[in-house]
């Protein structure tokens, strides 16, 4: 059930591939034990929330691909690196703290959608503004944070900015899995003017004198208490064996009524700091930074141009934003869900992050995923499951083929040279001949196992699994989404004999795929798609596979009893209407987003907003466009919730979001258009898409209604496939007289086909 599924993919990760797994070891526990007993003894806000029993939530800060990422908690502390000391805000008025717990915060990002984010904490008429962003190449990267104290009132305010440096991470001590989060051990701290040392290397960098710096341990109480002292440490190193050393460097300032003043900091992730000359004005210098680094993202997301009503969610930020997660989250051209948690390439991630980019126009990064993963294939044709610093794993996960073969024909699909495929022909070559090595013939002459003929062979790979291997059939429609990509390879090769041989091994597939549906539906007596054939279980989730990217919609419901598909899916949607009016649940992944896009496939567009927004309102915080691997009901009950924001949840997001616009029905060669496109949405302005990538070139139409008439424009530029372009109906009433570039045009069934661009199309509506 989707109800008592947490962190899906998660379990499968923790019980089979924990020996790639570090977990926390018995120092790391009893440390952040250490500081979870003085949390509980101090005023809470003295120490982070993640140590004082409350869920802390953060986003990522850093460059495209870069080899390191900083981390930056709502309530504005920034982590210096993965595993790295936080930098902790505090103010000080009247001789007394003024952390987080004593402020209001609220949460941006810069322009609504760069990963640029801002947290600002509000206390009386003074308010401070944290904003963190990374900056430079992938050899030589960095953090910069500026720290804006603002006094809005109409008399002058004396306060005092206190920038801590803590052996905490910004990832709370429940997160525990591949990299284990809380303490961040600093065992030698030491102040240099405007520069910290730890542990003997550089790696902060003050923009602007403090008016005072020292060095303490927790020894000496929480550091935040140190500050109510009007006798602060006068060390400026200190050192502590067991790692608890803290420090502070203050800023007194005098805030005249309704000015600011501005703070930063340099904070070097990868090679040397690049930092302004002596006489730079360093707000300014923090200024021209932030902007160039701005401009760049501006490139990188705008590819695709999405225009929504108010009255719309926001589908168009989000989107942007989510593509500059997956950005973040790569090492170099290593696709990653993660930057922490799973600081890994999972072959079964990358392909669907690779699908989100290149619908996003980015054919680089998913062709230099595929080069850089295709090396790793094992010598029997396997694809690993997933790759990390100690090279492939050998784990057999039956998904893994379907997946790599996919890669490869989208990126050729997407535009990219024969140069590439060229390329990749031995490594799709060697993977299609493993599947057809590993498929189960014997089962075949065994009645009580005949469900499983031709199948691939049992696995983890599936949420779920992880205990016992089982015939997943999400492993076999990426098998079946393989197979016909690899006739797609051998044609765009020219290879015709190869193409003839891989497309019959996958019609014997798919025959045998759909014996075995039949089978596992009527020996378990179940009305729906099941998720594995042994089990009968009900997983949606992982069943909308065979739709996107799998393309079988009407193989489905021509080939399955009493369109077991629709049944499976309306179930999912009574228990998705349950929950969002108030019904039982505690928590849900995310992945959930892929059911968006077969909404739109399935044509229940009125249910769709449903969906959209009680997912949304899983966003954490919901301005900083993000979801993390687990959101739950109650966003404070602390636990696990894997990487924030997950880079596989933006892709899924992606993809179901752009849907709603347009997606590719490959059954019968066509583009359709606004299948989730809500009514009001075109009373309130309309939607306008440019820009949009396909196998076919780029796509961009507007849709809105004018005054009696509905008009939807497509561009000039726009591609179409080779069938044409498919407009669905977005009114509840019927559509009336319809014409294309002036010429009378006909409705059937809810669709409007077009076959030339540019067009223009008017449907009267009353």
């Amino acid at each position: 059930m989707m109800l008592r599924r947490i962190g899906a993919w998660l379990f499968l990760t923790l019980l089979v591939s924990a020996t790639a797994m570090a977990q926390p070891t018995d120092a790391q526990k009893s440390a952040n034990e250490r500081i979870e007993n003085l949390a509980r003894g101090a005023p809470r806000g003295y120490f982070p929330r993640g140590f004082s029993g409350e869920q802390v939530y953060w986003t990522l800060v850093g460059i495209d691909g870069g080899s390191d990422s900083g981390l930056l908690s709502e309530d504005g502390a920034l982590e210096v690196g993965k595993n790295g000391f936080s930098i902790e805000p505090v103010l000080i008025e009247n001789g007394k703290p003024v952390t987080w717990a004593d402020a209001s915060i609220t949460h941006a990002l810069r322009d609504g959608y760069l990963p640029i984010p801002d947290a600002t904490w509000k206390h009386g008429d003074v308010s401070l503004s944290v904003a963190a962003f990374g900056v430079g190449m992938r050899e030589r990267s960095q953090l910069i944070a500026h720290y804006e104290l603002r006094n809005d009132s109409a008399s002058a305010r004396d306060v005092t900015l206190a920038l801590l440096v803590r052996p905490m991470q910004v990832d709370p001590p429940m997160q525990f899995l591949n990299s284990a989060g809380g303490f961040s051990p600093i065992h030698d701290l030491a102040w240099n003017d405007r520069v910290l040392s730890i542990d003997g290397k550089q790696r902060l960098f003050l923009l602007r004198e403090p008016d005072r710096v020292f060095a303490s341990t927790m020894q000496a109480g929480p550091i935040v208490q140190q500050l109510e002292s009007k006798t602060l440490p006068d060390a400026k190193a200190a050192q502590d064996p067991a790692g608890f050393t803290d420090g502070a460097a203050l800023y007194r300032v005098n805030l005249k009524p309704h000015s600011s003043a501005t703070f930063g900091i340099v904070a070097p992730l990868s090679g040397e700091a690049d930092l302004p000359h002596v006489k730079d004005d360093a707000k300014a210098w923090m200024q021209l930074q932030e902007d160039t680094v701005a401009a760049q993202w501006h490139q990188k997301l705008d590819r695709v141009s999405l225009q929504l009503p108010a009255s719309a969610p926001p589908i168009a930020n989000v989107l942007r934003s989510s593509l500059a997660w997956i950005l973040i989250s790569r090492k170099g051209d290593e696709l990653r869900p993660g930057t922490r948690s799973y600081d890994r390439s999972w072959i079964r991630d990358g392909a669907m992050m690779s699908d989100a980019l290149l619908r996003s126009g980015d054919v680089d990064a998913a062709r230099n995923y595929a080069l850089w993963y295709a090396p790793f294939q094992f010598p029997d044709g396997k694809p690993p499951c997933c790759v990390d610093a100690r090279g492939a794993d050998p784990t057999v996960e039956n998904d893994s083929p379907g997946e790599f073969l996919h890669l490869i024909a989208q990126v050729w699909r997407y535009g990219d040279g024969r140069d590439f495929l060229q390329r990749m022909w031995p490594h799709a070559l060697a993977t299609f001949e493993y599947m057809q090595r590993i498929r189960e013939r014997d089962a075949c002459n065994d009645a009580k196992t005949k469900m499983f003929c031709g199948l691939l062979p049992a696995s983890i790979s599936h949420e779920g699994y992880s205990s016992h291997p089982e015939h997943s059939y999400w492993d076999d429609f990426w098998a079946l989404i393989g197979y016909n990509d690899a006739v797609t390879i051998a044609q765009g090769l020219g290879k015709q004999d190869e193409a003839a041989k891989f497309a019959q091994a996958r019609d014997e597939f798919r025959n045998e795929l759909y014996v075995s549906l039949r089978t596992s539906i009527a020996a378990h007596r179940i009305n729906y798609v099941p998720g594995s054939a042994e089990l009968g279980d009900f997983d949606p989730t992982s069943t909308t596979i065979a739709l996107e990217p799998g393309s079988q919609l009407m193989a489905l419901q021509n080939r399955l009893p009493n369109d077991v598909l629709r049944v499976g899916f309306e179930r999912y949607w009574h228990e998705s209407l349950a929950r969002a009016q108030g019904g039982q649940w505690s928590d849900y992944t995310p992945y959930e987003w892929r059911n968006v896009g077969v909404f739109a496939r399935l044509g229940w567009r009125k249910r769709i907003p449903l969906l959209l927004d009680f997912f949304f309102d899983g966003m954490r915080p919901r301005e900083w466009n993000q979801w993390a691997e687990v959101v739950r009901r109650d966003p404070r009950a602390p636990g696990f919730v894997g990487d924030m924001p997950h880079a596989w949840v933006a892709s899924d997001f992606i993809r179901s979001a752009l849907d709603l616009f347009a997606y590719e029905r490959n059954e019968d060669q066509s583009i359709v258009l606004a299948a989730g496109v809500q009514p009001r949405w075109l009373e309130d302005g309309g939607v306008a898409l440019h820009g949009l990538l396909t196998p076919y070139g780029a796509l961009g139409y507007t849709l809105k209604r004018q005054g009696a008439y509905v008009i939807c424009t497509i561009d000039q530029d726009s591609a179409l496939p080779p069938r044409g372009l498919v407009l669905t109906w977005p009114l509840n009433q019927p559509p009336g007289r319809t014409t294309i570039n002036g010429e009378s045009a006909q409705w059937k069934n809810g669709e409007l086909w077009i076959r030339s661009a540019p067009a223009r199309i008017e449907i009267k509506t009353d």
